[in-house]
């Protein structure tokens, strides 16, 4: 792979920008190379050929294979035969460099001036970019040491509730141990350097949990009587005091006083108590639970910055990489000497001479193995960085034989309902209106998990960080294909039930799988999975955040196989199931239901428009929920049109669908899809497109609009080619999921567009604590 190609695949998607521009450096390196090469006259001499052609310098003396002379001293030609001069400069505190080209007088000499004004303006802007994420690591360094020295003294709190009491057979304990780890250092050291070291304590022989505070063990020492007993030991008290700046005490306890734990609203009962201004309990409780909760929660911030840290030290090397690969094929296209000076300079500026980032690293490493993974140094390295996800061949293989399972299940279906003539029977109408249903079911979610698995190999394709964006935790993200196992597994699974006259009794395996508490069939994401769904069940207790309401907005688009799932109950749980009839529609709680399965979708999504409302105090939040109110009227006035037939029901029906329609079509392609803006570069579009071809975007307008028109389908009475109102139906609705498809590509890659503006690449994780002190000069 060409070293461009594999510095575009490495950058962090949402710096892009802010990486060396390497590509329009080559341009301009190509348009000095064109120039050369148009000035560049044959010579007029005889011709002579290329066999018998000699470079100049293979005329020179030969100095012999085993003569090693030393280089010469750089002489005052060789100064001036350079070509430019890079200097340092500092703009308005801010480190940059200015390149001065030397051989400007030359034919074609503006080419290579533009080609070093350019190159000095990428190296400007990636020291800046790179300088100032390295002050935010370092600030958010200083925030996570104060949480750390905060966690170990509620650590020692819990596990010493008495507080540290220095009595004697403590005493006694620390000077026990402390001889015994003098001995083991006396035993492995040289005699010269045991008398060096005399008199100095090892270091790191006391640690948090097991050790005492010195000066208030010197002050219980007096009380002793036995002088002659506890002398080595006071005398070992005084070693350790000349090193107390070197030996590891437990932190201080005082500083509990200053802290308190930092209360999110991210349950209901907190959410409630918000919001009946109820005050939350906010005062360290000295449990284990506690604990275990500080604990995970400052894990996880650990090891995001940790990831953020590896970021920074990759942005350094690839930006470093990179200049030395452009001033190389400089040398090589001029044949000039300029790499070894431009690069002199790079490798002493701040990118290539500053070493916080690897001296934090290396801190975190210790820090997070001594303190959460036990001194387990492979466990906490594990943990900080997670191994990338492999691709598996047996999962191609398995995808591609359930794919020819499922064809095959598809069409003896079709021969078997050719052969036995069902659909010309006069059972035609009771098989659609009730078998239909319930077959379609899983229809619906398996084609919702294609068009889900094709928008992550579009997403996968065009660089969106979605993993990211939905918050998955490293190497557990499903890619297209394990989503295309898991929808024809799925599918199969169905077909079989349906040729074998099983009915629904798959259904139970199902959510046992989805259930199932066993490291298997991608649990992580299965667990993801529910999180989501419980979350947009309970709406608005929880915090709403971006995997919740695309989960919401998914089930907007599935509210016929909700109707499967009502119809389903309804068939087995009153025994219709055994006289192969439906009774279901003749019941008022059943049509009561009816309307409540249609609106529910819309309805969490109403409320976690107010939740977000609530939080973010944005009013956009209230016009989406507006438009959400709007569709749950238009849904329950299509579903009552469906059931009554009334004039007046499809006038209602016909106004709040178009209304809706026309208000969420709107908001779909200006709002979640960031297009349509008259000011923009791309006309109609918006300043940056991930997809290179402009009619990509008109295209999917044009069928989000043609697609959402087929909602009207249920007001209208429109059939196609005379099919059953259940055929009709499942293909509406079959329409709406691959809407919905289309839509999820272009709403992340919106998304992902506004972090790359903001440069968010970064996970905000919540901190265990809260310093009092801080809250006094926020307020």
């Amino acid at each position: 792979m060409k070293f461009g190609k594999e510095f575009t695949s490495q950058m962090v998607p949402e710096w892009q920008e802010k990486y060396m521009d390497y590509n329009f450096l080559k341009t301009l390196l190509k348009e000095i190379h064109l120039f050369k090469q148009r000035t560049n006259k044959p010579s007029t001499s005889a011709a002579v050929p290329d066999s018998l052609k000699r470079n100049h310098t293979l005329y020179r003396a030969f100095s012999g294979l085993t003569h090693f002379g030393r280089h010469p001293p750089q002489t005052s030609s060789d100064v001036e035969n350079q070509v430019i001069l890079v200097n340092s400069v500092d703009r308005d505190g801010v480190e940059g460099s200015k390149t001065r080209f030397l051989m400007a007088a030359e034919e074609g000499g503006e080419y290579e001036l533009v080609y070093f004004r350019r190159l000095d303006d990428e190296f400007n802007k990636v020291v800046t970019f790179y300088r100032s994420k390295v002050e935010e690591v370092m600030k958010e360094a200083g925030v996570l040491n104060k949480q750390m020295e905060a966690l170990i003294a509620f650590r020692v709190k819990v596990e010493h509730p008495n507080g540290w009491v220095n009595s004697l057979e403590e005493t006694k304990t620390l000077a026990t141990d402390v001889k015994a780890a003098r001995a083991e250092l006396l035993a492995a050291t040289p005699s010269a350097a045991r008398q060096r070291d005399a008199g100095k304590a090892p270091v790191d022989v006391i640690d948090e949990e097991n050790s005492v505070n010195i000066r208030e063990s010197e002050e219980s020492s007096d009380d002793i009587k036995d002088g002659t007993e506890m002398k080595p030991i006071n005398q070992e008290i005084q070693e350790l005091n000349k090193n107390k700046s070197r030996v590891k005490r437990p932190a201080p306890i005082e500083i509990l006083h200053k802290v308190r734990f930092n209360t999110v609203q991210a349950t209901p009962r907190s959410t409630i108590k918000g919001f009946l201004n109820l005050p939350n309990q906010t005062d360290l409780r000295f449990t284990k639970e506690n604990l275990k909760k500080a604990e995970g929660q400052l894990m996880k911030a650990f090891v995001e910055f940790y990831h953020k840290l590896r970021l920074l030290k990759s942005y350094s090397f690839l930006n470093i990489m990179a200049f030395s690969k452009i001033m190389k094929k400089y040398d090589k296209i001029t044949s000039r000497s300029a790499s070894k000076s431009y690069m002199k300079m790079v490798d002493n500026s701040y990118l290539g001479s500053s070493d916080e980032v690897s001296k934090l690293m290396e801190r975190v490493e210790v820090t997070f193995i001594k303190h959460f993974s036990n001194s387990n140094r492979s466990k906490g390295m594990n943990i900080l960085r997670p191994k990338k996800k492999r691709e598996r061949h047996r999962v191609t293989f398995s995808t591609g034989f359930l794919v020819g399972c499922t064809v095959s299940l598809i069409l003896a279906l079709i021969l078997i309902v050719r052969a036995r003539k069902i659909l010309d029977e006069q059972g035609q109408v009771l098989y659609m209106d009730t078998m239909f249903p319930l077959y379609s079911l899983f229809g619906f979610i398996v084609l919702h998990m294609l068009m889900y698995a094709g928008t992550v190999y579009f997403w996968r394709r065009y660089r969106v960080n979605y993993s990211f964006i939905f918050g998955f935790k490293p190497g557990t993200e499903l890619g297209y294909k394990e989503v295309s196992l898991v929808a024809f597994c799925l599918s199969v699974l169905a077909l079989a039930c349906v040729l074998a006259n099983l009915d629904m009794e798959m259904d139970p395996l199902v959510v046992v799988i989805m259930l199932c508490p066993l490291n298997i069939i991608y649990r992580s994401s299965r667990y993801f999975l529910l999180v989501c769904l419980f979350h947009s069940i309970l709406a608005p207790l929880y915090k709403v955040t971006l995997p919740d309401f695309l989960l919401a907005d998914q089930l907007t688009s599935q509210v016929q196989a909700l109707r499967s799932v009502e119809f389903y109950i309804c068939y087995y749980g009153w025994g219709d199931y055994k006289h192969r009839q439906n009774s279901c529609g003749e019941s008022d709680v059943f049509n009561t239901f009816s309307f409540i399965i249609a609106g529910v979708p819309y309805w969490w999504r109403f409320l976690q428009c107010l939740r977000r409302l609530y939080d973010e105090k944005d009013a956009m939040q209230g016009y989406n929920g507006v438009k959400y109110f709007l569709t749950i009227v238009a849904v329950c006035a299509r579903t009552a049109y469906t059931l009554q037939k009334g004039n007046s029901w499809w006038y209602i029906a016909l106004i709040t669908s178009i209304a809706a329609t026309i208000l969420c079509t709107y908001w779909d392609i200006v709002l979640d899809w960031g297009l349509l803006q008259r000011k923009s570069k791309n006309r109609w579009l918006r300043d940056k497109l991930l997809v290179p071809h402009k009619s990509i975007y008109f295209v999917a307008i044009g069928l989000n609009v043609l697609l959402r028109l087929a909602w009207m389908q249920t007001v209208m009475n429109v059939t196609v080619f005379s099919l059953h109102r259940q055929t009709m139906t499942t293909l509406v609705a079959s329409l709406e999921i691959i809407r919905r498809g289309i839509w999820n590509f272009f709403r992340l890659e919106n998304e992902h567009l506004n972090n790359v503006g903001k440069f968010r690449a970064f996970k905000t994780v919540p901190m265990p604590f809260n310093y009092e002190e801080e809250e006094d000069k926020d307020e």
